[in-house]
């Protein structure tokens, strides 16, 4: 696999997360973090965002098309087509789940270049591997399971670091952000996709009326769990606005970065470079 030192795998194995642990993992676990409103214990949070994707992962795409009418779809291809990808780059796609961002970056890089999907839920990898839409696409991906806070690649490895819809579930937003960047080369091309909340208001209360009433419903009619859909717009409520995730992104040591806000806002794309210097 290009750019991959010292991994040598077949496309479409499934890792095991690395079993690395952080110095510092026993100082945390006990701290409150948010789980939508709900404050939870540092750990608890990881293991209900496991569940809740165990929950979701068997109908998570026609909740997405059925949710957003359709409309994830464009926001997906516009997000990879701002990310700026090219034949033969290396990507690797975190928080990846069933695969849609990995699918379209195959289809940019190709032939030469190489597409990691990194999930920590083996469901959601599994749920996406077994779509019948674009098999072969799905054939070149390689599917591996870790956690995005400690990503069990080495630095500066990648062309391309992805993230869809997904870094707002981490315990530790940040800590999966600096892994990002950790993992890029040098002038390497960050991409986040992810929801917002629409700036006018009048959009906004109709967007809120719908996200707390009739999602849950949604959710219980179609998906069989009411609660999973509650805690989908309690999180987006959560994320930090594009003018702190802007800033997040520059002390890190991104560079050149911008967002575009999609549909009324709804939905938010940040893109960046990496600079050569370290980070502070």
């Amino acid at each position: 696999m290009a750019g991959c030192v010292g991994m040598r795998h077949s496309a479409g194995m499934v890792i095991k997360k690395s079993t690395w642990i952080d110095p510092e993992e026993k100082e945390r676990g006990n701290k409150l973090v948010h789980f939508g409103f709900q404050k939870v214990p540092e750990r608890e949070k990881t293991k209900r965002v496991r569940d809740h994707f165990d929950i979701v992962a068997r109908k998570y795409d026609l909740m997405n098309t059925l949710l957003s009418f359709g409309t994830h779809y464009l926001w997906k291809r516009t997000a990879v087509k701002l990310a700026g990808l090219r034949a033969g780059d290396s990507v690797i796609d975190v928080c990846g789940g069933t695969g849609d961002l990995s699918v379209l970056a195959v289809k940019r890089v190709r032939p030469l270049g190489s597409v990691v999907l990194y999930d920590i839920n083996r469901t959601m990898m599994e749920a996406g591997k077994r779509k019948p839409s674009n098999a072969a696409a799905r054939k070149e991906i390689l599917y591996v399971q870790g956690d995005a806070e400690r990503i069990s690649f080495g630095s500066e490895q990648f062309d391309a670091a992805v993230v869809g819809f997904g870094i707002r579930n981490l315990t530790h937003m940040e800590h999966g952000f600096r892994e990002m960047w950790r993992v890029l080369k040098p002038g390497g091309r960050f991409m986040c996709l992810e929801f917002s909340r629409p700036a006018a208001p009048l959009f906004r209360r109709l967007y809120d009326l719908y996200s707390f009433r009739i999602m849950p419903l949604l959710g219980l009619l179609f998906a069989g769990s009411r609660q999973a859909y509650t805690y989908l717009p309690e999180s987006i409520r959560m994320f930090p606005s594009p003018r702190e995730i802007t800033a997040l992104l520059e002390r890190i040591g991104f560079r050149r970065v911008i967002c575009r806000t999609l549909t009324n806002g709804i939905a938010v794309v940040h893109v960046g470079i990496k600079s050569s210097e370290p980070v502070p």
